[in-house]
């Protein structure tokens, strides 16, 4: 696990509040929050502790909830997923027009929000965009767009 590190009590508040910041989020995780060199945040069951990791070498283990970009939290999809439900704030609401444009991978208009948002439709959470000016940035990888 050379290349990750175990976060504190201290830097978990840290990310924890700022998930309340942005979104509303008051729930806890009951992870263990991993660090990478690059700043990327995974979570991991804490039954972990009962293995030994100390012959492996481990370049990423867990869930890829996210990552702190100047001195915001950038979701993963899989971490919107996770606090979707229980987030209060920062989320667009997408209709079938621009859920196409957004899995497309093309950003979509926004006039309301700044930052980062959750992006949702319906029920269905789809991950995180930076909210700037007159338009929603997308996040969604190349490999996980789809062509429709």
């Amino acid at each position: 696990m050379q290349n990750l590190k175990i976060l504190n009590k201290k830097q978990i508040k840290l990310i924890l509040k700022k998930l309340e910041a942005q979104f509303g989020f008051k729930d806890t995780l009951d992870f263990v929050f991993l660090q990478n060199r690059e700043g990327k945040i995974f979570l991991i069951n804490k039954d972990i502790a009962k293995v030994d990791l100390s012959k492996l070498r481990i370049n990423s283990i867990g869930l890829y909830f996210g990552k702190i970009e100047q001195d915001e939290l950038r979701l993963s999809i899989e971490g919107s997923q996770l606090i979707g439900k229980k987030a209060k704030k920062n989320i667009v609401e997408l209709n079938s027009q621009q859920l196409k444009q957004w899995l497309k991978g093309e950003d979509i208009e926004n006039n309301k929000h700044q930052g980062f948002v959750i992006i949702r439709h319906n029920k269905d959470f789809l991950g995180t965009g930076k909210a700037k000016q007159d338009k929603i940035l997308n996040f969604v990888p190349k490999a996980r767009r789809i062509k429709i």
